[in-house]
C-alpha cells in the first residue's frame, strides 16, 4: 500500500477547493503547471512523488491565508470516506496560522495522520500561541 499524502498549495492552473489525485510528476505538471514564486506546495508534492507516495493536492489562492479554500478541503478530506481511505500525512506548506492548523485537528484525528510542515511555519505557529 502506498502512503498517501495530502498537500495544499498554490499552483499555476487546476481547479480550486477540488482534490487533484496525482500519481506521476508528468501528471503534476500537466493537472496544476508551474510553482508561483515561493509557493512551496508543488516543492513538497515533488519531493513526495520521488519517494513514491500517492498525492491528493487541494489548490489554494494564496498559500496560508486562502481560509476558505483550506476549510473545504478539510470537509471534503472528512466526508468523503470513499475516495479517501487513509491519509498518511497532511502537508500544509505556509500555514502558520492559528485557525487553520486548528481546522486540520478534525482531519488529523479522523485519519490519524501527521502533520508536514517547515521550520519557518512551526516558528511562526509556536510564536502565536
Amino acid at each position: 500500500m502506498k502512503h498517501t499524502i495530502v498537500l495544499f498549495g498554490e499552483a499555476e492552473k487546476g481547479q480550486f477547493q477540488k482534490p487533484h489525485h496525482i500519481h506521476s510528476l508528468g501528471e503534476l505538471v500537466d493537472c496544476l503547471g508551474n510553482p508561483p514564486e515561493e509557493s512551496e506546495g508543488l516543492f513538497f508534492a515533488v519531493q513526495s512523488l520521488l519517494y513514491k507516495r500517492k498525492i491528493i493536492y487541494f489548490r489554494v489562492a494564496e498559500e496560508g491565508f486562502s481560509f476558505s479554500d483550506y476549510y473545504q478541503g478539510f470537509k471534503h478530506l472528512i466526508e468523503d470516506k470513499e475516495h479517501i481511505q487513509h491519509i498518511h500525512a497532511l502537508c500544509l506548506p505556509g500555514v502558520g496560522d492559528t485557525k487553520i492548523l486548528d481546522a486540520s485537528e478534525l482531519v488529523r484525528q479522523t485519519h490519524k495522520s501527521f502533520l508536514i510542515t517547515n521550520q519557518k511555519d512551526l516558528y511562526d505557529y509556536l510564536t502565536s500561541l
